[in-house]
């Protein structure tokens, strides 16, 4: 499996092996972010905090995963350290920008690693690579020792191969965190709602049956009306507070050619349009909480249709749209895990389940519990 580690190191001596993106900082090492502009940045001088947390517990820091440049961009195509390989689908992409970190767990490196998301980061590689992701509660993952340092959208969260490797990630990174106290055996009667979004024919057959497996076949099906607004405002929010993180490195001339001219393309949001995002932000957030006054959770698939090919996403802009359906998400601030899912074909999918601000523990309970009616339902099937 080539360029899913940027740097190997051995920190820590406890059991289970853990990698962070090279947006997080270890004492001693350079903090890259996968660009050639960032080689000369001096090592840093104290752990991100969520280091702590995992030396902390019984963990060994085993490596720096590669990432999309700058953590601008959806595919994980990156020229300067390599494109990470896609263990499960090699011919597809590992995805953005968090590409090494989802790869590492698809690949069995580690037991579990961590990533960040800004605008799906976590999710959509996870859903590429055919694994778990949570974006948690915007704020509720320190950020402290993190690129960019400053941000409205960008959370850290955690990779796994399965779900309680994934809540047990959450509790090491998170101290807060205290999973037990949702357990999927307290959920009485759960209220699913569906939102109504677009995506490819096959997705919605691959997410409606892993529905109708877990036992609603007939769910709610619940529209947003700021649901477009949304994706569009996260978009130039990023852009705006993503050129203020790292517009000055383009014109070292040594940023990827399509990092910079997406940068270059940033720089024209202004504050007027800044604005008016924060305005969709808060009429989408208090739209979202009023559904889960009524629904647990609410269900949509991850990405709108299968990922492309190494070999056809050399074009970033071409691809933003595989964040329709995961974007909205950091605006808002809520939790939301991905689930991975297989279309007929074979190919990665992923249903993703949001929850109310600060439920976490919740939302991980339900996925679990859905999780146990579909395996269920199929040993019953066998029998």
């Amino acid at each position: 499996m080539k360029n899913i580690v940027y740097e190997k190191m051995a920190l820590g001596s406890g059991a289970l092996r853990v990698m962070l993106k090279d947006t997080i900082n270890i004492k001693g090492f350079k903090t890259v972010g996968g660009s050639a502009a960032l080689l000369d940045t001096q090592p840093a001088k104290e752990h991100a905090d969520i280091v702590n947390h995992i030396l902390n517990h019984d963990c060994q820091i085993t490596g720096k995963t590669n990432l999309h440049e700058l953590a601008f961009g959806t595919t994980g195509i990156n020229h300067f350290t390599g494109t990470a390989t896609n263990p499960k689908y090699p011919e597809l992409i590992p995805g953005g920008s968090s590409s090494g970190s989802a790869a590492a767990v698809a690949a069995n490196l580690v037991d579990f690693s961590v990533g960040t998301d800004t605008g799906g980061s976590i999710r959509m590689p996870a859903a590429c690579c055919g694994i778990y992701g949570l974006k948690p509660t915007f704020g509720r993952v320190s950020r402290q020792g993190v690129l960019p340092e400053s941000t409205s959208l960008d959370c850290v969260g955690p990779f796994a191969a399965s779900l309680n490797a994934l809540t047990q990630a959450m509790a090491i990174i998170d101290p807060t965190f205290q999973y037990e106290l949702a357990q999927k055996d307290q959920i009485q009667s759960l209220r699913l709602a569906v939102l109504d979004v677009e995506a490819k024919p096959e997705i919605w057959q691959t997410v409606n049956a892993f529905l109708a497996q877990a036992g609603f076949s007939n769910p709610a099906q619940v529209k947003l009306s700021y649901f477009s607004d949304a994706y569009r405002a996260g978009m130039q929010v990023i852009n705006y507070e993503t050129w203020q993180a790292f517009g000055h490195l383009v014109a070292l001339g040594k940023v990827g050619q399509d990092v910079a001219n997406r940068l270059l393309n940033a720089a024209k949001t202004t504050l007027d349009e800044v604005e008016l995002a924060n305005q969709v932000r808060q009429s989408f957030t208090q739209e979202i909480d009023q559904l889960l006054n009524e629904y647990d959770v609410l269900v949509l698939p991850t990405l709108p249709q299968t990922p492309p090919k190494v070999a056809d996403a050399e074009d970033t802009t071409a691809f933003l749209n595989m964040t329709a359906l995961i974007r909205p998400f950091n605006l808002s601030g809520h939790p939301a895990i991905t689930l991975p899912l297989e279309t007929q074909a074979g190919l990665p999918a992923g249903v993703q389940l949001v929850g109310q601000h600060g439920a976490d523990e919740k939302l991980c309970a339900i996925a679990a519990y859905l999780i146990d009616l579909v395996q269920s339902k199929q040993q019953g099937e066998k029998e």
